[in-house]
Formats: structure tokens, sequence, C-alpha cells
């Protein structure tokens, strides 16, 4: 089996086993010899690959993800001491160079699986568990200035435009006529009147871990901002079923303005990143397909 990930953008580099060895023997010596095996189940925007047991080594797939290695390197170590769950922790920062032409970082492994309910024991401890981290991630301090920035830092109203036009695009895989509907009614909602807070801008189960059948870990921070707080409601309908759903809502005590505007980012982020990735990254692409049906369902 060829150990070059999938390709899910057109302007996607090539990266492998041999790269990454390279890189790691120019740059970081010091585990130069390690064996590299690569991540099958990476992100959309980065190449994974392990680096011996405890190291793993990640690299831009596309330049649109270039700035999230040095946003993760400066901020990720100051937000980790005040939530409750695991983030990827930056050990070494690379520059381009043996071929590769982005910048790339070695983290610390974190061991765990995609979060599902079918990897944790219990859909309601995963539900207060999700509602703490957020609760602890958007009470952590604002920085005064030079806050990083995100492409989910503004309101649905920014997106809507985009949302519509991928409502008409998935016309042969869906009924677009409730999901416009669904999409309406959340621009309906009011605005976030309040400061922003920090989120983390794409909580979907491949960016949650479960070890020992519970929520361990949070990893993936390219999206991380400061912005509105409905953006990290996200997995009550890409994650959650009906019933975790509630216990999640009553543990984080969230508002009938915010639950709808998450519901339109559950729906907006779902229904753009579903044609997109249905051929190269099905597993997503059935996460998206649930959201849309859970965000329909529930209303």
């Amino acid at each position: 089996m060829s150990d070059v990930p999938v390709r899910m953008h057109v302007d996607e580099g090539t990266t492998d086993t041999a790269l990454v060895k390279r890189l790691v023997a120019a740059q970081c010596p010091r585990w130069a010899g390690l064996p590299v095996t690569q991540v099958r189940h990476s992100g959309t925007d980065n190449a994974m690959y392990r680096l011996g047991r405890d190291l793993v080594v990640r690299l831009p797939r596309r330049e649109w993800a270039v700035d999230d290695v040095a946003k993760e390197a400066a901020w990720l170590p100051r937000l980790a001491p005040h939530v409750p769950l695991d983030v990827p922790q930056p050990l070494f920062v690379g520059v381009p160079g043996q071929g590769f032409p982005f910048p790339w970082a070695v983290y610390r492994w974190l061991e765990g699986v995609d979060v599902g309910l079918d990897t944790v024991r219990d859909g309601h401890e995963l539900a207060r568990d999700l509602a703490a981290f957020l609760a602890a991630l958007r009470s952590v301090p604002r920085p005064e200035a030079d806050a990083p920035q995100g492409s989910r830092n503004g309101t649905l109203h920014d997106r809507d435009e985009d949302t519509r036009e991928a409502i008409a695009d998935c016309g042969g895989l869906l009924d677009p006529v409730p999901v416009l509907a669904a999409w309406e009614a959340a621009l309906a909602a009011p605005t976030w009147d309040g400061a922003p807070v920090w989120i983390h801008g794409d909580l979907k189960p491949g960016n949650l871990l479960a070890h020992r059948e519970r929520l361990s870990a949070v990893i993936d921070w390219g999206g991380l901002t400061l912005g509105d707080p409905a953006v990290d409601l996200q997995p009550v309908w890409n994650l959650l079923d009906a019933p975790a759903r509630a216990t999640f809502r009553a543990a984080l005590d969230v508002d009938e303005a915010q639950w709808a505007r998450g519901r339109g980012w559950a729906l907006s982020v779902s229904v753009i990143a579903w044609p997109y990735y249905r051929h190269s990254n099905p597993e997503l692409a059935a996460v998206c397909r649930r959201t849309i049906e859970a965000v329909l369902a529930e209303l």
C-alpha cells in the first residue's frame, strides 16, 4: 500500500515517509533514525506521520494551512494549562527544505481514537465533558493585541452566499428546500453582541480524541481565533444524539439565540464540505451528511 496520503485538493503537494525522514534528519537530527509511518486518518489541511512511539510530524497539504504552523506553536502552550483536555504539544517547528515548500512541525503523540458515541462509554458523560471544555476555553483571558486570526471569526451572514451556493450544488444529494429553510432560520437569529471569546473553530469527530472510552483531547487548532461562541457548538449536531444534546445544553446553559446560530454553523460547514469531500474523504462526508440530517430533524 502506498504511503502517499490521498489527495483532497487540486493544489495539494505530495508527501511521503521518505520526505519526512529527510526533513527530520536534516533539521532535527536527534530524532533521525526513528521509524516513520503515515497516519491514515489525518486532517483535510495537514498530512501526519507518526515518528517513533511518542512523536507525530504534521505537514501542511496546501498553502492555505501554512500560517497554522506558527499559530499553534505560539498559542497552544498558552491555552493548554487552562483547559481540562489534552491539546497538541508543539516540540519543534521546521522550515521549508528537502523538497518541501512549507514550514512543518513535530508534536507529542496523543493516544486515542476519533470520538463517537461508539467509542465512549456514555454519551451523556461525553456531552458534559465537551461542555466543560468549552466553558473553560471561553473563559481563557483574551490577548490585548495580536490575537490569532481564523476563517470562522465572522458571522453567519458572512457565509450566506457560499452556503446558498453549496445548497444549490447539493441538489442531487439532498432536498434543498428544507435545508434552505433551516439556513434562513439560523440567519434570523440575533447576532452575537458580546465580547469575542476563544473558539477552536472546527470541532468535529476527527478533531476530538477518546482514550479509555472518554473524551481526552482536542487536536487540529488551525482555526483558533476569537469570535462567536456559537461556532463551537457544531459537535452538538455532528456528534451527539438527541438525548446527549439535551445534556450538553443544560451543562453549558446555552440560550436560544446562540443555539440557533450554532445550528446554522453546523449546517453551513457541513453543506459546504459534503460535496467537496464526498469522494476524497468519505468519512468526513458521512459526518457532514449526518449533521445535516440532525439539524433538519431538530427543526
